[in-house]
């Protein structure tokens, strides 16, 4: 096979990340339907509508312990002729000058349109009082109260939480439809590369981005894939990429994506694929892209491990909760107010790594440090990134930048 064709970067435009990203989403379908145990579903998302077969609850029963009664009978003296609790119904009939003793959640006996609650009567030697009056249907769930036959209780593109499941237990279904997760295969690149079970030679580093990656995977929704590792030979990246498009749905790949002469992914990708995305103005990870191989969707990270987290929190996991059916696909964004000074990127937007509180009903932000792209460390208990527009100014304590949140903020 000739060499892969190469191009100067110009050749890739720059584009903004939000322009990359809507790129990106454009091509994240929702996978095909899978069916699971109900059960086994939570975190998946429904691809099909869900209807009750039946009516809940199937009969009127009673909200609170009390008497059942005819409202219409204006006698308040009433002889008790039986007991109803939850899961064992009555067949003797309420009639004129009777009540039946009834527990919450027991079915109304026949003959009954009203409950009176245990307070509000007085009882002994087989009769009971109602110290007040009665309404039909008074403390009584109809039949279909809750669910109705037929209704939808859980739309298509629902994400199923333990709520849902409850709900599915509910009415009996057992096996529910779910958009299949995403395959991932993940690749390391680099002749510097050894497996972070090794010990380094001299010039190498333990691969840290794959195992990183394959947990980002996992806690996006995502089933990992490890191709391995490749050494910056174009026939071997080429066959893991192209065995990746082959048994995944996503290939992820990390370094070789820069314009150095051992950097080959972007133009492997340009002639097995659609090269979309081939640069980004943005802050760590500039030469990222974004391809298609057929069907599959190929991102090409940086090899810097922290490029390479950021980049996958940006733009692959919004692309792995998309093919799983997620509506909400981006982290959720909120302002934040900076404890100390900021220094921003001068001509990048930049996304810092941040530690966010809650202090007095505010969300604060601290970086966690140097932010260079090697420095693993200032990934490490972060809970946002910070977007930090480009400046020549230092961004004072007290500013206010938009942050996204990678988990939940910190309290005090």
């Amino acid at each position: 096979m000739s060499p892969a064709p190469r191009g100067p970067a110009e050749a890739y435009p720059m584009l903004p990340p939000a322009t990359a990203l809507e790129i990106v989403l454009q091509h994240a379908r929702p996978l095909e339907a899978e069916e699971v145990e109900a059960a086994d579903a939570l975190g998946r998302v429904l691809a099909a509508d869900v209807r009750s077969e039946e009516d809940y609850p199937a009969a009127p029963r009673s909200s609170v312990d009390g008497y059942a009664v005819r409202a219409a009978d204006r006698e308040p003296r009433r002889r008790v002729i039986g007991e109803v609790t939850a899961g064992h119904p009555s067949a003797v009939e309420v009639g004129p000058g009777t009540a039946q003793r009834i527990m919450t959640g027991g079915v109304v006996p026949p003959g009954a349109d009203a409950v009176v609650m245990i307070e509000d009567t007085r009882d002994g030697d087989g009769v009971v009082e109602l110290l007040k009056p009665v309404a039909p249907g008074q403390c009584i769930h109809p039949t279909g109260m809750d669910i109705q036959r037929g209704q939808v209780i859980l739309p298509a593109g629902t994400a199923i939480g333990p709520a849902e499941i409850g709900l599915l237990a509910t009415i009996g279904r057992v096996r529910v439809p779910v958009h299949r997760r995403p395959r991932v295969a993940v690749l390391s690149t680099g002749d510097e590369v050894v497996e972070w079970t090794e010990q380094p030679g001299p010039g190498q580093v333990r691969d840290s981005n794959r195992p990183a990656l394959i947990a980002a995977v996992r806690e996006a929704g995502g089933v990992p894939i490890s191709l391995g590792r490749a050494l910056d030979r174009e026939e071997d990246q080429r066959a893991l990429i192209t065995r990746g498009a082959r048994e995944a749905d996503v290939v992820i790949t990390s370094g070789g994506v820069s314009m150095g002469a051992r950097d080959l992914i972007k133009p492997i990708l340009a002639q097995l694929g659609t090269v979309h995305v081939g640069r980004i103005n943005f802050k760590p990870g500039k030469p990222l892209t974004f391809a298609t191989i057929g069907s599959t969707l190929v991102f090409g990270l940086p090899g810097f491990p922290v490029s390479s987290l950021v980049t996958f929190e940006v733009f692959v996991r919004p692309a792995l909760r998309a093919l799983q059916g997620f509506a909400q696909v981006t982290r959720p964004e909120v302002p934040v107010v900076l404890e100390h000074e900021v220094k921003p990127d001068p001509v990048r937007p930049e996304y810092q790594r941040a530690i966010v509180r809650v202090v007095g009903g505010e969300l604060r932000a601290t970086t966690t440090g140097a932010q260079t792209s090697s420095r693993l460390l200032s990934m490490v208990g972060a809970n946002a990134l910070l977007k930090i527009a480009p400046g020549s100014e230092p961004l004072p304590a007290g500013a206010r930048v938009p942050a996204l949140l990678i988990g939940e903020p910190r309290h005090g």
